[in-house]
């Protein structure tokens, strides 16, 4: 388990309460209770690293913004991340979130789709009520921050379902559009320039974080799909917490689900033809076909071609590159916790 650096630690533990606080108070218990708002707080009542929203405060912080005036804001984008896996897991089929049976598993398609959506309706309503603190125009803006990245997101994720859909394996260049669009947002872009505008940052500064941001989230899924792999399946049992926990999915899950990653498009090109074949053979396959000796077999050879340790130096140099544009804002404190976030998300062991 990879350890959070004593900064970063003592950021999360001050300030992720006061969001989650916050996301909460949105997120009543009211009728229909059982079939909607009580499946709202799934997901964010089983934890997760919450560094998205940190990513908010940080940026805000980076800028000499009051951070007290972003927690809502970043409330917002952790309704966001639970409504994206709320109907990316319904998408991918998966089993596991965060220790536990996905939604759909536990309450059915119909059920879950529509909590996804109350969820997604509700990042707005959050955005909407900063008004009082922030006022019409900068509430406009994150709105519209807010649309644009839900915009990209999807267009990430059509490309993601539609590969497996039409049984293509896409370029590495396609497949770093797609990484680009669906997680290098709301994961990276979008917090980093929603704290800048709370902080009042000029374009120049807010288009910095931002492409930190993005370049820190295509490091931080190429490594989650390298975890992937490596996970165990006892992993998939634990919910990961804010600095602690294990991965909280299961072993092999993307090779299951027909998952492009990178890991997969390197392999593809490096194997054998009859290996390729047989590779291909288990991702077009319907996830409850695949057997675990047919997903062991593909991570073999994964580790055979090296292309674990191809996607580990691409992983390793979007995180230079986004450590290259952390250097273009002005050093403090909070930079430094934001380039500790970098390590500790692109370095992580579980």
């Amino acid at each position: 388990m990879s350890s959070v650096p004593q900064g970063l630690s003592e950021f999360l533990h001050r300030y992720i309460p006061d969001i989650e606080q916050e996301m909460f108070s949105f997120l009543p218990v009211q009728e229909p209770e059982a079939y909607m708002y009580g499946p709202m707080r799934d997901y964010p009542e089983r934890g997760g690293k919450r560094f998205r929203p940190a990513l908010v405060l940080l940026a805000c912080d980076v800028f000499g913004g009051d951070m007290k005036k972003a927690v809502r804001t970043a409330a917002a984008f952790e309704m966001f991340q639970s409504f994206a896996v709320v109907h990316d897991d319904i998408e991918d089929d998966s089993e596991m979130r965060r220790g536990k049976p996905c939604m759909h598993k536990l309450h059915g398609i119909p059920l879950s789709i529509n909590v996804g959506d109350a969820l997604y309706a509700k990042v707005f309503e959050v955005l909407s009520a900063n008004r009082e603190l922030l006022g019409a125009e900068v509430s406009l803006d994150l709105v519209e921050e807010m649309i644009r990245g839900s915009r990209e997101t999807f267009e990430g994720q059509a490309y993601d379902v539609g590969w497996i859909r039409q049984q293509c394996v896409p370029s590495e260049e396609e497949f770093m559009t797609m990484l680009r669009k669906k997680t290098g947002w709301y994961t990276g872009r979008g917090p980093c320039t929603a704290g800048a505008i709370i902080a009042g940052a000029d374009p120049e500064l807010r288009a910095h974080i931002g492409d930190f941001g993005e370049a820190m989230a295509i490091a931080f899924q190429i490594r989650d799909d390298l975890l992937n792999l490596s996970a165990s399946e006892q992993d998939a049992d634990v919910a990961p917490g804010i600095t602690s926990g294990a991965y909280g999915k299961e072993r092999g899950g993307d090779i299951a689900e027909g998952k492009r990653t990178l890991i997969i498009i390197d392999l593809l090109r490096k194997c054998s033809p009859s290996e390729q074949e047989d590779v291909l053979e288990i991702l077009h396959a319907e996830r409850q076909l695949n057997t675990a000796e047919e997903i062991e077999r593909v991570i073999a050879l994964v580790k055979r071609y090296e292309c674990d340790r191809y996607a580990e130096e691409v992983c390793l140099a979007k995180a230079r590159e986004s450590l290259a544009y952390l250097e273009n804002i002005p050093a403090n404190a909070a930079r430094d916790t934001l380039g500790e976030m970098l390590d500790f998300l692109v370095q992580r062991a579980f």
